[in-house]
């Protein structure tokens, strides 16, 4: 198997925040609900395709939690990650 065989799929968060483990020479295709400008900067191609991003009630719960997590005095990147697990997005979506 080639690596041009493989198709894996995560977060756009997950990318940014370095979660998830993508060879070098993956090309990174967003598929998401709304495309905004910073999203451009962290993928390769971009396909707005609402009906395959994250469900907007589960998109909003890790957005929520996140928040919690931020007021309770984590950093960004450690609010993320706890909201991300608390709601099991991987899972989930």
């Amino acid at each position: 198997m080639t690596t041009s065989d493989i198709l894996d799929d995560t977060h756009v968060a997950a990318l940014q925040h370095d979660l998830a483990d993508v060879p070098a020479e993956a090309t990174l295709v967003g598929v998401v609900r709304r495309p905004t400008g910073w999203f451009r900067s962290t993928i390769d191609e971009n396909y707005p395709v609402p009906v395959l991003g994250s469900p907007a009630d589960l998109f909003d719960e890790f957005k929520q939690r996140q928040e919690d997590f931020t007021i309770r005095g984590m950093c960004d990147e450690g609010a993320h990650n706890a909201a991300w697990d608390e709601v099991g997005f991987e899972d989930r979506y």
